[in-house]
C-alpha cells in the first residue's frame, strides 16, 4: 500500500503540475525578441489556467510597450538626424566655397544656429515626455484654473502676433497632481490650438468641475480632423496628412498631453470641431483633500516653455 501510495502520488502530483512546467518551459523561452509567443493554457478553468493567462496578458503588455519603444527610438532617431544633416551641409557647402564671403559665412552660421534650436527643441520634447511616462515624482493638491491663467497669460502675445482671440472661461477646477507636469500639458494644448487654427481664429480654454472631477477643455477652428485619426494624433510623431503636415513640429505636443493625462489618471477625450480644428478635455480624478488655490487671472511668467513641443 505504501508503494502504491507513492506511485499514485507521483502520478497525481504530475498531472498537476504539468500546467507549472509548461509555464516554466515557456518563460524561459521567451525574450525580448519573441514576445509574441503565449503559454496559452488549456483545460479546466482553475488556478493555473488563471495564472496563465495572466502572465499572457502581461507579455501582451510588455510586447505593446517594448514595440512602441523601438518605434520611438526609431521616430527619434530620423527626427534627431535631419538638423545634424542640415548643419553639416551648411557648413560643408561654405567652407567649400574658395569664394565665400564674411556675409554668406554670418548667413550659413545663423542658419545651423537655427536647426541647432530645432535640435534643442526636439530634444526637450523627448524629455519632457519621457518624464511623463515615468510617472509622478510628486503630487499636491492645486487648481486647474490658476494654471490656465498662467498659461494664457504667458501665450498671449503668441496669439496676438497671430490675429487670434484667447477666450478664458475658468472657473475653481481642484485637482492634484504634479503643477510643472500639469502646466506642460496645458501648454501643450494651448501651443497645438494656436498652431493648427485659422486666421483670424479664437481658441477657448475652460476649467471647472463635472460630476465632481475637474476638467479642462480646449477647443479651436482649424483644418478638418477625420474621427478616424484623432487616435494616432496623441501617439508620438504622427501628424496627418494634408494641411497639418505643413506647420513646424515633430508630432510630439498631443503625445506629452496623453502621457502627462495617463500619469495623472485623468481621460482624455477629442472630438472634431464643429467648425474644424478639434475639441479636446481632460478629466481629472476627484482631488483628495478638496483643497486648492485660488484662480488668478493675471499674466504671470511660464516655465513650461522648454517642455512645450514644437
Amino acid at each position: 500500500m505504501a508503494v502504491a501510495s507513492v506511485g499514485l502520488g507521483w502520478i497525481v502530483a504530475g498531472r498537476v503540475l504539468r500546467p507549472v512546467r509548461t509555464i516554466t518551459a515557456t518563460a524561459r523561452r521567451i525574450s525580448a525578441g519573441s514576445l509574441h509567443e503565449r503559454i496559452a493554457i488549456t483545460g479546466p478553468d482553475d488556478e493555473f489556467k488563471e495564472l496563465g493567462d495572466t502572465l499572457d496578458d502581461l507579455l501582451g503588455r510588455l510586447e505593446a510597450a517594448f514595440d512602441s519603444q523601438r518605434r520611438f527610438v526609431a521616430n527619434a532617431s530620423h527626427e534627431l538626424r535631419t538638423p545634424i544633416a542640415v548643419e553639416r551641409t551648411l557648413l560643408q557647402v561654405a567652407l567649400a566655397d574658395p569664394g565665400v564671403t564674411v556675409d554668406a559665412l554670418r548667413s550659413a552660421c545663423e542658419r545651423v544656429l537655427a536647426s541647432g534650436r530645432q535640435a534643442e527643441r526636439l530634444i526637450e520634447s523627448l524629455l519632457a515626455l519621457a518624464s511623463s511616462e515615468r510617472g509622478l515624482d510628486r503630487s499636491e493638491p492645486l487648481d486647474l484654473a490658476a494654471i490656465a491663467a498662467k498659461v494664457t497669460g504667458a501665450f498671449r502675445q503668441q496669439a496676438r502676433d497671430q490675429d487670434l482671440d484667447i477666450r478664458p472661461i475658468l472657473a475653481p477646477a481642484p485637482a492634484s497632481g504634479d503643477p510643472d507636469l500639469i502646466e506642460c500639458l496645458v501648454a501643450n494644448l494651448v501651443s497645438n490650438a494656436l498652431r493648427y487654427n485659422t486666421t483670424g481664429g479664437w481658441l477657448t480654454i475652460e476649467t471647472g468641475m463635472q460630476a465632481g472631477s475637474a476638467t479642462l477643455a480646449v477647443s479651436n477652428p482649424g483644418p478638418a480632423v477625420p474621427a478616424s485619426q484623432l487616435a494616432r494624433l496623441f501617439q508620438p510623431f504622427q501628424r496627418l496628412d494634408g494641411q497639418r503636415t505643413r506647420h513646424p513640429g515633430h508630432g510630439l505636443g498631443l503625445a506629452i498631453v496623453r502621457a502627462i493625462a495617463a500619469a495623472h489618471g485623468a481621460a482624455i477625450q477629442a472630438r472634431p470641431g464643429q467648425a474644424g480644428g478639434l475639441d479636446i478635455e481632460v478629466r481629472f480624478a476627484p482631488a483628495a483633500d478638496g483643497n486648492h488655490g485660488t484662480a488668478s487671472p493675471a499674466p504671470h511668467k511660464a516655465t513650461h516653455a522648454g517642455r512645450t513641443a514644437r
